[in-house]
């Protein structure tokens, strides 16, 4: 039997892992960008640094509202949705958080995410469909699932790592466009270890943005199995995230219209159609496999 909290502990344990690399890229190639172009690398990592925090702030304070503009999702009203308001409220009040703003998004594909800077800003968004086809012990499971992401800061967890791969991209078009121009620096040219610290900048402008969108998923999926296992112990009934989970692998058309790529993360399952299983498309993948997660569940 695969205890809960334990779950939970490995999890954030490879999460801030997987993070530390992001990091270690992030200075790698602002370190290589300042050395190369202008010979002095605090100048390129005060560049890196200028930029990261440029993208975080507009994805702090105005990225919840963007994604659920995207993802075309209404407020829900208690008169409409009776069940589910009452159902995110007990289940904030049990979880210790302000009670998310719940929204609706009129399609058939059963699905639903969250999203919010801190809990104090924070909403949760469940699909029409998924409100028909689950019963109530389902229900909760995936309000669990969304509520422990937000208690569990995912969401800005989430929006640094996406952070990180917007600064990455960027710098290494950028180290790639100088490299066509010509515009590196030579003044600490030194023959053959120049080449070599040129030839390195060059591999990591542009290998660095593929690593980091790999990173980018394995801290996605890592996410997702977290937030199973603490939704499991929020309801103490891990049977019916799992039972939810099933119905989910199951929908025949689990295609959210609204959905694109850069918001897909952040539902509990892929919102695209199914394609066919393969290791690479494993990691390429925003989710774990659906059924590795209720198997965990299960075995809870």
């Amino acid at each position: 039997m695969r205890s809960m909290f334990s779950e939970v502990s490995k999890n954030k344990f490879s999460s801030v892992l997987l993070m530390l690399s992001f990091v270690a890229i992030l200075i790698l190639i602002g370190y290589a960008f300042g050395i190369i172009f202008t010979g002095n690398a605090y100048f390129g990592l005060s560049i890196a640094l200028f930029i990261s925090i440029i993208y975080t702030l507009a994805g702090y304070f105005s990225g919840d509202k963007m994604i659920l503009s995207i993802a075309g999702a209404k407020e829900a009203s208690k008169k409409d949705y009776p069940h589910f308001v009452n159902e995110v409220e007990g289940l904030a009040l049990a979880a210790g958080i302000p009670a998310p703003k719940p929204y609706v998004i009129e399609d058939s594909a059963l699905n639903a995410f969250a999203t919010g800077r801190d809990p104090k800003h924070a909403s949760i968004t469940v699909t029409t469909g998924l409100l028909k086809k689950m019963n109530r012990e389902e229900l909760d499971g995936v309000l669990a699932h969304e509520m422990s992401h937000i208690k569990n800061y995912d969401i800005r967890f989430m929006m640094l790592a996406a952070v990180l791969v917007g600064v990455v991209a960027l710098l290494s078009d950028f180290m790639l466009r100088s490299f066509l121009w010509g515009k590196h620096s030579s003044s600490n040219d030194k023959g053959n270890v120049n080449l070599i610290i040129i030839a390195i900048g060059l591999v990591l402008a542009i290998l660095a943005p593929i690593f980091v969108q790999l990173i980018k998923f394995a801290i996605s999926r890592r996410r997702e199995f977290m937030a199973d296992a603490s939704g499991a112990i929020l309801t103490r009934y891990p049977p019916g995230l799992a039972n939810a989970l099933d119905k989910i692998k199951n929908d025949p058309d689990p295609l959210v219209d609204n959905a694109n790529r850069a918001i897909a993360p952040l539902f509990i399952s892929n919102p695209f159609r199914k394609t066919k299983k393969t290791k690479i498309s494993a990691i390429f993948s925003t989710h774990p496999p659906i059924e590795e997660r209720i198997k965990r569940l299960r075995e809870m």
